[in-house]
């Protein structure tokens, strides 16, 4: 993709140009002129690649349909014209949910202070409301810096106002949802706004429905994100805290799953938000200790062949691993079967295979008799063969190494096995491979007791060599 970036306008211009100049058909047209920025390594995701409509006979200048739309929409908020808003902001939606560059454009053209508008004018009217809100969600997606802090406010004494009412939460949740995802100062605004309590309050009083739990646990994880590339050092680690310390997180997601022992996506969803609230030691006994190990692990033997589910609880697995005493418990539960199962199943997915290994990798470490169960169950060959099955996969080989490192400093005797696996060739082809791998890969072969040649980097200063 490329780094330049051009304005609708520009874009426009090129389009018409074609037209008129080269006496082009208009899909001719949009092609030629995206072919032609995209030679120059333009990048056009926020672009609408599509001819603008015919000029109308007032003599107001050609604009894009979704513009067209907003215009709609813009003089029915400001007649106050109930009808004629519902029926634009459903148009309006549609349109905004089609593609990104559509977004982008109205976002560009003041889409949002309409919208809010709306927003406003929709108050006590149940309907109109969450049609407002629908399209508040569209233009937010991917777009969060439009929110302004009466927007914030708006959706926090909406979710205390509706808190009894499934369609409303869902609705405010989803707004809240797209204007965190990668917005740092959002989260946070929206954290000392009092969202982290009607985030777990909603899944408490709407436990049976799917959706809002489904999105009340995945708006909990995104205020655990460090994803805003604008902010050296966000507060994830600090919201993490607050959603368990204070508002009872474990406890909330892991009693919300015991009503959906057969909705997949609702539980992946419950278990990728536990990993995220597992920061600290005394989190991933506490989620042992409630039942989530249990269930993340019955979710595993159930939910085998589907990729994403167990991509997700590998994940989750991975992060309360890191308690030394949960180590254990997920060994005598039969977890690592059923990572080696998942492994083996899904050999040709790398993220499983990354995971996999990592989560084997922690329950490895300093833990000597958990690294006989994982070498009777497989662990090691089912750790060469990812390794294997993807060369240039740099986390797959660096996970694969470092499990397979912890597995012999300190138990030697595993190392002659490893090796004749073929171990050797393929951790020293990772290395060679790639950069990243170098230490881990190194220590690995080193463990094993294989012969390691250092490497010697010339460093450019007089005497100094970089091994």
């Amino acid at each position: 993709m490329g780094s330049k970036q051009i304005a609708q306008e520009t874009f426009d211009d090129a389009v018409q140009e074609n037209i008129t100049e080269f006496e082009m058909d208009p899909e001719e047209a949009v092609r030629e002129a995206v072919q032609q920025f995209e030679s120059q390594g333009v990048d056009l995701s926020n672009i609408v690649k599509a001819v603008r409509q015919p000029a109308s006979e007032n003599g107001q200048k050609q604009k894009h349909e979704i513009l067209l739309t907003l215009d709609s929409l813009g003089r029915a908020v400001a007649d106050s014209d109930l009808a004629e808003m519902a029926e634009q902001l459903v148009v309006f939606t549609d349109q905004c949910k089609e593609q990104l560059a559509f977004r982008y454009l109205a976002g560009q053209n003041g889409a949002y202070s309409v919208v809010f508008s709306a927003c406003q004018l929709a108050s006590g009217d149940r309907n109109l409301m969450l049609k407002a809100f629908y399209t508040l969600s569209a233009i937010l997606d991917g777009q969060p810096d439009l929110l302004d802090s009466a927007g914030q406010d708006l959706l926090l004494q909406t979710l205390k106002e509706y808190r009894e009412d499934a369609e409303m939460t869902l609705a405010g949740i989803r707004c809240i949802r797209h204007a965190c995802l990668k917005h740092e100062q959002n989260r946070q605004d929206f954290v000392k706004g009092g969202v982290l309590p009607l985030l777990t309050g909603a899944i408490v009083q709407h436990g049976d429905s799917a959706d809002v739990v489904r999105m009340a646990s995945s708006a909990l994880r995104i205020m655990t994100f460090d994803d805003d590339i604008r902010v050296p050092f966000g507060h994830a680690h600090d919201h993490a805290k607050m959603i368990v310390l204070e508002n009872d997180g474990l406890r909330v997601l892991i009693e919300a799953a015991k009503a959906f022992t057969d909705n997949s996506s609702v539980l992946s969803e419950l278990c990728a938000t536990l990993s995220r609230l597992s920061v600290r030691n005394e989190f991933c006994q506490e989620i042992v200790d409630l039942g989530g190990l249990n269930f993340m692990v019955a979710l595993l033997a159930d939910c085998i062949d589907h990729p994403d589910v167990v991509k997700q609880v590998l994940s989750a697995i991975r992060a309360v691993a890191g308690n030394d005493d949960v180590k254990d418990a997920i060994v005598n539960a039969g977890g690592t079967d059923l990572i080696v199962l998942a492994i083996s199943h899904h050999l040709a997915n790398p993220q499983i295979c990354e995971q996999g290994c990592a989560a084997l990798c922690v329950l490895a470490l300093r833990k000597p008799e958990n690294c006989n169960v994982i070498m009777e169950g497989g662990g090691a060959l089912a750790a060469l063969q990812a390794m294997k099955a993807h060369p240039r996969e740099v986390a797959v080989q660096k996970q694969a190494c470092m499990l397979i490192r912890n597995l012999v400093s300190r138990s030697r005797d595993f190392s002659q096995p490893i090796l004749e696996m073929g171990a050797e060739n393929l951790i020293t082809e990772a290395r060679a491979t790639h950069k990243d791998c170098d230490d881990v890969a190194k220590a690995a072969l080193r463990d094993l007791g294989c012969k390691v040649e250092l490497r010697e980097l010339w460093t450019g200063q007089k005497g100094s060599l970089a091994q």
